[in-house]
């Protein structure tokens, strides 16, 4: 099969990206919700920086390429390892209806 070429646009503002260290999933029957978020410590709210909305398949994939690329990040810098700090928010994954 021969593989086509994609040219993907990366618009400036894009570009500069949002950080986040938390994420909320969840899904439905046909959809994956991921929400993006920035966790200042010791406050008791924060903002959805980004929701991807995705179908079952891409998700997966999805799933599939982190997997790799943590695989190759720690094959060049070592493991990862999470830290147990307290204040630091971490990822949630619920999942569950959406």
């Amino acid at each position: 099969m021969e593989k086509k070429e994609i040219k993907i646009e990366l618009t400036p503002e894009v570009a500069t990206g949002k950080y986040c260290n938390l994420a909320v999933i969840a899904h439905s029957a046909n959809e994956f919700f991921l929400d993006m978020i920035c966790l200042a410590p010791n406050t008791p709210q924060a903002k959805v920086q980004s929701r991807i909305i995705m179908t079952p398949e891409n998700a997966k994939q999805l799933l599939f390429a982190l997997q790799e690329n943590v695989a190759k990040y720690e094959a060049t810098f070592g493991k990862i390892t999470p830290k147990q700090n307290n204040s630091a928010p971490t990822m949630m994954f619920p999942g569950g209806e959406a």
